[in-house]
């Protein structure tokens, strides 16, 4: 699968969601923000990754939970 800001490619990190382009786990991204590291933090440990798909990933991601809890209410 692969889209302008994930990709999934058996070939790379065997399959496991990366932002595309990069072999940087979009999980990461969700590890540093969770441990209390800020954006600029990860921007700077993987410099393949643009801030303009960090902030898209957040993003999507917020849509997706907001989408979600509106679904159960």
């Amino acid at each position: 699968m692969t889209d302008t800001l994930i990709e999934r490619n058996p070939d790379i990190l065997g399959g496991t969601p990366v932002f595309a382009g990069t072999r940087v786990p979009v999980r990461i991204l969700m590890e540093h923000l969770e441990a209390g590291d800020r954006l600029d933090d990860f921007l700077m440990d993987y410099p393949t990754v643009s801030r303009h798909q960090a902030v898209a990933l957040l993003e999507r991601a917020t849509t997706m939970l907001v989408s979600t809890d509106e679904a159960a209410a």
